[in-house]
């Protein structure tokens, strides 16, 4: 329901119920002695029950918490390239959102699955069983502190993989910005909104390559380090 990619609105409500139920199949045997078993307690079950969900909602949320790197990167994108008011429905978080940033996130959304970095989340729900045995007590202190973490580190990815753009933004609106006030019968920031938006694909078809890559590493890295 959370994990990007699986919980896209393209994704058939179905298919995403079946293959969550074969694989909760197919794990139930590797996964037998860290499930406990049914407490005669009726409280107890309903606890150990609502328990589960909590820590499933967690690593949905961090990982969509990594994911959000690319859409923060793309927002700045779409500053710079002047594509800040092109709306479009992005299926990934189901909002509208930037055109650029759109495309960064389904262009770093199929990269993720081409490259089988879709098997670390899975890999992730698997192995919380044995960092986190069924029926024990939430860590909630240790699960606040690991999110603010992952929200500063994607907001300062974000941030510097789209470093080029901030600094595309300063420079050119600098130079318009002096031209407005040498010519200031004339609407500058009008006219140079072509040039803008040429600059900014150029730029972007420059680095996108680059960009990706720094997010797929940036994601693998932090998943790898959920999982140990």
């Amino acid at each position: 329901m959370m994990m990007p990619g699986y919980s896209s609105s393209y994704v058939n409500i179905r298919l995403r119920l079946s293959f969550a139920l074969i694989i909760s199949i197919i794990l139930i045997p590797f996964l037998n002695e860290y499930i406990p078993q049914p407490a005669n307690n009726f409280t107890e079950n309903i606890r150990m029950f609502l328990a589960e969900i909590c820590y499933g909602l967690f690593l949905g949320i961090i990982m969509q918490l990594l994911y959000f790197a690319i859409n923060i990167c793309g927002n700045f994108v779409g500053q710079a390239s002047g594509f800040a008011n092109a709306q479009i429905f992005d299926p990934t978080t189901q909002n509208q959102s930037i055109i650029s940033e759109t495309f960064l996130s389904l262009l770093a959304i199929t990269v993720i699955f081409i490259t089988d970095l879709h098997h670390l989340m899975l890999d992730a729900v698997i192995d919380s069983y044995s960092i986190w045995p069924a029926g024990s007590n939430l860590p909630t202190d240790d699960m606040a502190k690991y999110l603010s973490t992952v929200m500063n580190d994607s907001f300062i990815l974000g941030f510097k993989i789209g470093a080029p753009f901030v600094a595309f933004i300063l420079i050119f609106y600098t130079g318009m910005g002096l031209l407005s006030r040498l010519m200031p019968q004339l609407n500058i920031f009008f006219l140079s909104l072509p040039l803008q938006i040429y600059l900014g694909l150029g730029l972007l078809l420059m680095t996108c390559p680059v960009m990706i890559m720094w997010f797929c590493h940036y994601y693998e890295s932090h998943l790898t380090q959920l999982i140990r």
